[in-house]
């Protein structure tokens, strides 16, 4: 009977791994002709084949959850619709301020019609431009535009955190609504979930303020949508004339992540005023149709005037993982390859790949001044590893790299040959250039292009210069952990 029953058991077990054999096999070979179906780098895709076969149940998860760039079937599909009254749009203006073209220098021609490429917005001239670097005192300005409101106020932003002037940004907005200005609000659902926990939607609701969730994390449905893909933008628009942008989210750096040991969050905003305000009120339409389901079509633009004619040169350039793909990436590769005198970076997240890296040591070796800033101590440790795994590639080239000690340099800026800037929420790394959804400003200005070199030196006066003997004589196990978090650079 013992024997029956041992002999049975043993059956039983061989069946059931004969089973789990081959849906393992038939698990692992699907994965990996998905694969194999997207084009990608051939290193990316050789390693997410060996993850899947090595570690099946963790490596297939890690695929469905990061792997691929679907925002949704549901949400894809309205994109598309919406792409094309979007690309009305922006061909229209792009007739009506085609002759602003002919005023561009010559060195910034080929990267402005880059920019438009793919129904992006065209360069459009007088516009006057205001840099702003206390972020107290952009709020305060934040607090200002809004009382003075008189239409429609259009913010737009990745985190909107509780506490300090923020709050009274929050106050001042009710205030706003209750007197007949129009107010909507766009957060994103990660970047802003302690926002959206707390009181303040309910309040902007009751005071009549349209408050939408962009992208939110459903639980289940994390094989339709990617969790990671983020509205990163900031955008605030007043009366449809005026808009702030830049690398600060709606916090108070008193406030924010005082627990993360950087210090205090050093942003910069510009404030501009004139044609390109529409721009970005154009891609804040966009994304409140996309993420409001009672939205099904965009409202006519007004195309505000010039405001004078000697206003400065300046152009929008909006970019996602579904519209205008790769777009960004292909303008922050033509600047650097374009460069011929200096090229200034400031960000405070650093991994590009191969592409962006081999464009930087080579504008160095052709004797560009090519200069790298990034914040000393860095909220992300795995980031902050990844980050330094570039620098002996880099210092062997002849680029600057300057480590910033003065918090957490958050500004998100390029200088190309100081008469052209990229100015926004971009960084410097494969997430901000190929995954989340992305705001910046292209200014062909030599007046604003010197007002962000003036702030770029005081940058340099509290950052250290690494030494590449110095860095050389690091111990050998920070070599270990660079390159293990490097990677990861293309999930950072």
């Amino acid at each position: 009977m013992n024997d029956l029953l041992s002999l049975f058991l043993k059956h039983t077990f061989e069946l059931n791994l004969n089973w789990l054999l081959f849906i393992h096999f038939f698990l692992v070979t699907y994965f990996i002709g998905v694969i194999i179906s997207v084009r990608r780098p051939v290193g990316v895709a050789f390693a997410w084949i060996f993850i899947v076969m090595t570690f099946p149940v963790f490596g297939i998860s890690l695929y469905v959850l990061i792997g691929e760039r679907p925002v949704g079937r549901k949400l894809t599909r309205k994109i598309t619709r919406m792409n094309r009254e979007y690309a009305q749009i922006t061909e229209n203006m792009r007739k009506s301020y085609l002759l602003d073209r002919e005023k561009l220098p010559i060195e910034g021609r080929a990267l402005s019609l880059l920019a438009e490429a793919k129904n992006g917005t065209p360069v459009v001239a007088g516009n006057q431009l205001e840099l702003h670097t206390n972020s107290l005192e952009i709020l305060q300005h934040f607090i200002d535009e809004i009382d003075q409101a008189k239409k429609s106020l259009h913010l737009e932003f990745y985190i909107w955190a509780l506490g300090g002037d923020a709050d009274r940004v929050g106050e001042a907005l009710i205030a706003a609504s209750k007197r007949g200005v129009a107010c909507r609000v766009l957060l994103d659902s990660l970047g802003s979930k302690n926002w959206f926990k707390s009181k303040w939607p309910g309040r902007f609701r009751n005071a009549g303020i349209q408050v939408t969730e962009a992208l939110p994390i459903q639980i289940g449905r994390f094989q339709f949508r990617r969790a990671d893909l983020r509205l990163h933008r900031k955008i605030f628009v007043v009366d449809g004339t005026i808009v702030w942008t830049g690398s600060m989210n709606m916090v108070d750096p008193r406030t924010f992540k005082q627990d993360s040991g950087v210090g205090e969050w050093v942003d910069a905003m510009v404030r501009v005023e004139g044609p390109v305000a529409s721009q970005f009120d154009l891609t804040f339409a966009f994304d409140w149709s996309v993420d409001n389901p009672h939205i099904t079509h965009f409202d006519d633009l007004h195309l505000p005037a010039a405001l004078d004619e000697g206003g400065a040169l300046a152009q929008e350039l909006a970019s996602g993982p579904v519209y205008r793909d790769d777009i960004l990436y292909q303008v922050m590769l033509s600047a650097i390859i374009d460069a011929r005198q200096e090229l200034t970076i400031t960000t405070p997240y650093f991994g590009p790949d191969g592409g962006l890296l081999q464009a930087l040591m080579a504008a160095a070796r052709r004797g560009v001044k090519v200069t790298l800033i990034v914040p000393k101590l860095n909220d992300s440790a795995l980031v902050a590893w990844s980050s330094k795994s570039y620098y002996d590639d880099l210092l062997n080239a002849g680029v600057k790299i300057a480590e910033f000690h003065g918090g957490l340099l958050h500004t998100k800026s390029l200088l190309i040959d100081k008469r052209m800037a990229i100015f926004g929420s971009v960084n410097f790394d494969q997430r901000s250039l190929r995954l989340n959804f992305e705001i910046s400003l292209i200014v062909y200005n030599e007046v604003f292009c010197a007002d962000l070199e003036k702030l770029i030196g005081t940058y340099l006066g509290q950052s250290d210069y690494v030494d590449l003997a110095v860095w050389r004589m690091r111990p050998r196990w920070h070599r270990y952990l660079e390159n293990a978090a490097h990677l990861s650079s293309p999930l950072l």
